[in-house]
């Protein structure tokens, strides 16, 4: 009740700072950037880079913002780059961010610019994409400093630009990403007050904004068990503990978890084995076998408590069957949570930047994205853009992480507009 009632009033306080702000307009500034945005895709969709690889990109982005007269760092967590304007006048601080890196994937999309980088990942040769659209992210996030930097003088606050690395995780054996640039302290040093986010979606179409109020998207957790058990010949079981049976029960009953010892009234949760490996032939029962998965979830209670269910199945299967499991989790991003008032806040200015009609409440994503991490910290709210041309079918479309993935250049001036509109009118709401 009492963080409706915040909502109501920050959103009836809205209605009333959006009149008082209605004399800056960045129209002019979006629609003169907007070429600009475009190339700077086209260019880092050309040199893709791989997470805490980003060298050549942030090069580009700090390039940039120091010609816009921006206190600038650079080399955080890495390869990571913040802006920071300063406004003509005192107020809050807002950051906005981008994620620079790019994934292991070989490009198939037929572009003019595609990228023929290949590069070195985890011990193979490895084609390198912008396959999740960072790169829209990163010029767009340019474009945006560009457009706010022209309008200073009327800033009642600041402005925290974040371009960030290894969003898709860190290489095996590094950190990287938002909680390591949090762990450098970014967050102590310029005390943003809230923080925005976008990413650009194929399966909303060009126009189209895409919000949810609470969690929007799932921490995104790794497990690893090990079946240990004693080789023998798979004639006679009997002499030896066979680990590939007590795995396959372990399957079952962690299958279990969700469907029998969670509440998914309160919050949905997913469970999957992605790989088994185990033995050599076909008559040697194992000494081991080795299974590793993903755990998908929108509750940080529920998140506990299947971490533990996990660890205790594993181990009473393993123990009845003779055998022993060691369990390992990895805890990765936690959930992406929009903050309820400041969703309520900010979403008349997404309708105002992309038309009531063309932003949509959307349901949550099990994908996982580590602007959680911020959103731990402050007030956030991230918001998906779409991506694919109006006349194609967006349900249909190549989907992020494909090799086929696209990304409509003329959605970036709604994304530019968008990012700028959320500071512009957080700050004025909030002076």
């Amino acid at each position: 009740m009492k963080q409706s009632l915040r909502a109501l009033i920050i959103g009836i306080a809205a209605c009333s700072a959006f009149s008082a702000h209605a004399n800056i307009n960045i129209d002019k500034e979006v629609k003169s950037v907007e070429k600009k945005v475009i190339e700077w895709r086209r260019d880092i969709h050309q040199h893709p880079e791989l997470s805490n690889r980003e060298t050549r990109t942030a090069a580009i982005v700090a390039k940039h913002l120091k010609s816009l007269g921006m206190q600038v760092e650079t080399d955080i967590a890495h390869t990571g780059v913040v802006g920071y304007l300063k406004g003509a006048k005192p107020g809050p601080t807002v950051m906005l961010r981008a994620d620079m890196d790019a994934l292991p994937v070989t490009e198939k999309a037929d572009v003019p610019f595609r990228s023929t980088i290949v590069t070195k990942y985890m011990g193979e040769d490895v084609g390198v994409m912008h396959a999740c659209g960072h790169d829209t992210h990163v010029a767009m996030l340019m474009g945006t400093a560009e457009v706010l930097a022209a309008v200073q003088k009327e800033l009642h606050g600041n402005i925290m630009f974040v371009f960030q690395p290894a969003e898709e995780g860190a290489p095996k054996g590094e950190e990287g990403g938002a909680n390591l640039m949090l762990k450098e302290g970014i967050f102590k040093k310029y005390q943003p007050d809230v923080a925005f986010g976008l990413h650009i979606m194929s399966n909303l179409n060009t126009g189209q904004i895409g919000y949810r109020s609470g969690p929007i998207m799932a921490s995104g957790d790794t497990f690893d068990i090990t079946v240990k058990g004693k080789q023998t010949h798979g004639s006679a079981p009997w002499n030896g503990v066979d680990p590939i049976a007590a795995a396959s029960q372990i399957v079952t009953g962690v299958n279990h978890i969700v469907s029998r010892q969670i509440d998914i009234t309160k919050e949905p949760a997913i469970i999957s084995f992605g790989k088994i490996s185990g033995g050599v032939r076909d008559n040697i029962i194992p000494d081991s076998v080795n299974m590793i998965g993903t755990i998908r979830n929108f509750d940080m209670d529920n998140r506990a408590k299947i971490f533990d269910n996990i660890k205790t199945t594993a181990s009473y299967i393993a123990m009845a069957s003779g055998a022993e499991a060691d369990v390992k989790i990895t805890k990765g991003y936690p959930v992406t949570i929009n903050d309820p008032a400041l969703t309520a806040q900010m979403l008349p200015t997404l309708k105002n930047v992309a038309g009531a009609d063309n932003v949509f409440d959307v349901p949550k994503l099990t994908a996982s994205e580590d602007f959680a991490f911020y959103s731990q910290e402050v007030p956030s709210l991230f918001i998906f853009l779409g991506g694919t041309p109006v006349e194609q079918d967006a349900s249909k479309a190549p989907y992020n992480h494909s090799p086929y993935f696209y990304a409509d250049e003329s959605s970036f001036k709604i994304g530019t507009k968008a990012l700028s509109q959320l500071a512009i009118d957080y700050l004025a709401m909030n002076q």
